[in-house]
């Protein structure tokens, strides 16, 4: 492929849904730069682990350290051909930051592939990217998807929803299907 993605996250962002495809893409010769604000190459975020045990939501336990590979502050947009949003606990403070939804922006207005998981609909919502479209999230995070003027795919866990250049799935036992799709935009 040799496509070059840039990966937002931060701190508490979900284990499998930052891992799994940062490893996946690249082993699918896709360049993954993962960033987070105020943070540069060679720091790391913490991780959450967010499992369905039963309970009426999941639960959360500590992850792992996940290294960024690229620095926030040097990220040019227009040199990436997609964009991957992770969920987890990151999404919930990253929406406070005008430069990460000025970057989300500009993926669909340039009508690059976007792929989003789980809390990581909390991003496009906050950056007003929505409005009139579908896109899947954790079920907790329907009512801002609506309330950014889009429609909630209710879908199962296991599943993923293309609208355009957006790719969204509810949590990481979505992984195949999820990057199935994104993977095809390209």
């Amino acid at each position: 492929m040799g496509k070059k993605l840039l990966m937002i996250t931060g701190d508490f962002t979900e284990d499998y849904e930052t891992m799994v495809p940062f490893q996946a893409l690249m082993a699918c010769d896709f360049q993954v730069d993962a960033v987070c604000p105020d943070k540069k190459a060679g720091d790391h975020v913490a991780t959450a682990i967010h499992d369905f045990e039963g309970d009426q939501t999941y639960s959360e336990k500590r992850g792992h350290n996940f290294t960024l590979n690229a620095t926030f502050d040097e990220v040019d947009v227009a040199s990436y051909d997609g964009l991957v949003i992770p969920g987890g606990r990151a999404p919930e403070y990253l929406r406070l930051n005008p430069l990460v939804l000025g970057m989300i922006q500009h993926f669909f207005e340039t009508n690059k592939p976007v792929a989003a998981i789980c809390h990581g609909a909390q991003l496009l919502s906050a950056a007003g990217v929505l409005s009139g479209r579908t896109c899947s999230a954790y079920p907790a995070c329907s009512p801002e998807i609506t309330q950014a003027g889009g429609t909630y795919a209710d879908i199962e866990v296991t599943q993923a929803v293309t609208d355009g250049n957006l790719v969204t799935a509810p949590a990481w036992p979505a992984h195949p299907d999820w990057l199935k799709q994104f993977m095809a935009l390209f």
